[in-house]
């Protein structure tokens, strides 16, 4: 039978709604389902994630708040919070030894010359130490070495210098002045304050601060000569109680 445009139009049509009814009828209705349920949020490794990074953090935190107390040292002895000490180590048995790192405790003379001094040194002009030297008084004259008392102190500091200036000698005298001091032979006519504190220690029974003090001013390859040599064996400084200037040498 022939058929006409308009019944094979209307047979398509029927055909494709059984088709429709067919599926519909037998599959499955979806739940409608919200955005956040299609995309869950990983609480677990979220939290985990966030412990991980506060634990890591705390110490870096920690480092960074630094304690209220805590204040960098000034160019004066390290160990200058602690308290006075008096000589107790073997070597100073037989001594009168006092060791102080508070310059306040020292008599007036001792801290004009001592201020005097450490502002010639910080000046770079080693003639500003020569009127603080006591030159041309004979006995009393500041001494700088043992070979010839009688020679310019000055022009012999000048020689010792690593420098045509001076400029080395004068930072030596400017490191030692700002270390602790030691008060020795006490009631004596030798009485003295001497710079560095521990020239008047015995260096094999120095503390951990102490070492850094003196490694201030020598190499370690000093110190360990030193502890070869037995004692401290560089440039040390002597003030009396009135205030003169008794000595800047080095050695024992």
């Amino acid at each position: 039978m022939r058929m006409f445009p308009g019944n094979a139009l209307s047979c398509s049509i029927a055909s494709l709604a059984a088709v429709t009814l067919l599926l519909g009828g037998t599959a499955l209705p979806l739940p409608a389902l919200a955005f956040s349920q299609l995309n869950p949020p990983a609480p677990q490794a979220k939290d985990a994630a966030q412990t991980t990074q506060q634990k890591n953090d705390k110490p870096v935190e920690q480092a960074l708040e630094a304690p209220s107390n805590n204040t960098l040292p000034m160019p004066d002895p390290l160990i200058n919070k602690q308290a006075d000490q008096s000589g107790g180590d073997a070597s100073n048995a037989n001594k009168s030894v006092e060791f102080l790192f508070d310059i306040d405790k020292a008599p007036e003379p001792v801290r004009k010359l001592r201020a005097a001094i450490v502002e010639a040194a910080a000046s770079g002009d080693l003639e500003r130490l020569r009127p603080l030297m006591n030159i041309g008084a004979g006995l009393k004259q500041t001494q700088v070495t043992a070979d010839d008392p009688g020679e310019d102190p000055i022009k012999t500091l000048h020689d010792l210098s690593g420098d045509p200036d001076g400029i080395e000698i004068l930072s030596i005298l400017l490191d030692i002045m700002s270390t602790g001091f030691a008060h020795i032979d006490q009631g004596t006519p030798d009485e003295v304050y001497v710079w560095p504190y521990f020239a008047e220690k015995d260096i094999k029974t120095l503390s951990t601060p102490e070492k850094v003090d003196m490694m201030r001013i020598v190499t370690a390859g000093d110190y360990a000569d030193m502890l070869e040599f037995g004692g401290y064996n560089f440039y040390r400084v002597g003030i009396t109680p009135d205030g003169r200037w008794k000595f800047f040498t080095s050695g024992e």
